[in-house]
């Protein structure tokens, strides 16, 4: 990675509008963009469902995110980078530092996440209110057997921000009885990161539903794509007077309030006529005894249209057979349950954590061939 107070200082001169925007591309550089007067940083969306966008987020944006994120933590601290640049996840870490006047500290993001160099990389934190975000595949690998002295780092986080993908519940509850502090996140680049916590949305971000898709405003909202007026066009619209970002993600609001995610608008899969949430079948596989994690899609079917597969990682010791996973959703799912399912010994990730979408199905397709 560049030094990192060259980066704090370009990005707090992108912010104050003294300098350039800052372009958190493959590597970190200046860049002047005549055609977003108020543009501050470019980051890149995840690629998890197809070609990655550049989007262009302005000071404002990135400072009202700052300070409802401090407001909904009752807290500004020292900030622990373990998230690649690349993604806004780890850009609000040193937005969050700048504003909060704190300096963070970075893992060596150049080797592998580990619970031992997040120990050590957490150890270095010397402010008295520290915090991080991580994605659940990396809670995951903290929480899988952990040591006291991951029991000790993570819980002297006052919030652990949990964003990036869907979060199986037994992840929850696990930090919750382990006395970890999680703090679940809802959002993406378009949003200047999470602006949902907890289910709940920050202050003076607007959360609708349109036949079920959700649609996020308010004043964190990204100015659009940059070099793309077509795709900025498509995702960004006008409801009520009001600009919103179009998710690809489904919900539905619980009478209190709370916004459920329920999946994505093409995870529904239909097969045979029937239809199912591919990301109820892979919350329900995760909460068998002995499932690490899970990934559950549909994949083209000669006889159904579309199958549900599923590739599914075991923890240690775990027994289960493939077919004995899918037989045991049948009381919930009965045909709608995974027509194959594969044992592998991990899930492929993108660089900023998250599953790689594209490629397990593609894995799923050649290993069960459209049947």
């Amino acid at each position: 990675m560049q030094q990192l107070d060259d980066i704090l200082k370009a990005l707090a001169a992108a912010l104050a509008a003294e300098g350039p925007a800052v372009d958190f591309g493959d590597e970190v550089t200046t860049v002047s963009l005549p055609a977003h007067p108020e543009a501050a940083v470019v980051v890149r969306t995840s690629g998890s469902t197809g070609r990655p966008k550049a989007v262009v987020l302005s000071a404002e944006a990135l400072a009202a995110s700052s300070l409802a994120t401090a407001e909904e933590l009752r807290a500004e601290g020292q900030w622990l980078l373990a998230l690649p640049l690349q993604y806004v996840a780890g850009v609000q870490v040193l937005i969050r530092s700048l504003y909060a006047g704190t300096r963070p500290w970075a893992m060596d993001l150049d080797q592998s996440f580990t619970p031992e160099a997040f120990v050590t990389a957490a150890d270095e934190l010397t402010d008295p209110i520290r915090l991080t975000s991580l994605v659940p595949t990396q809670l995951a690998r903290l929480l899988e057997d952990p040591t006291e002295d991951v029991l000790r780092v993570l819980r002297r986080f006052h919030a652990i921000l949990l964003g990036g993908a869907a979060v199986a519940p037994g992840l929850l509850a696990r930090a919750r009885e382990l006395s970890v502090n999680v703090v679940t996140t809802y959002g993406s680049a378009e949003t200047s990161g999470g602006c949902v916590y907890n289910g709940r949305p920050l202050d003076g971000v607007d959360v609708r539903l349109v036949d079920g898709r959700v649609h996020l405003g308010g004043p964190t909202l990204a100015d659009g794509y940059l070099d793309d007026p077509e795709a900025t066009w498509d995702a960004f619209i006008e409801l009520d007077g009001e600009r919103f970002f179009r998710t690809s993600d489904l919900g539905e609001l619980l009478p209190d309030g709370t916004l459920r995610v329920t999946g994505r608008v093409d995870d529904v899969i239909n097969s045979g006529g029937s239809k199912v949430s591919a990301l109820d079948v892979q919350h329900a596989l995760e909460a068998l005894d002995g499932v690490a994690q899970a990934f559950v899609g549909g994949i083209p079917s000669a006889e159904w249209g579309q199958s549900v597969a599923a590739a599914v990682v075991l923890s240690p010791g775990a027994r289960w057979e493939a077919g004995e996973l899918a037989e045991a959703l049948r009381a919930g799912f009965g045909p709608l349950r995974p027509r194959h399912v594969s044992l592998w010994g991990s899930l492929p990730l993108l660089p900023n954590g998250k599953v790689d979408r594209q490629a397990i199905l593609g894995r799923l397709r050649d290993e069960h061939g459209g049947k």
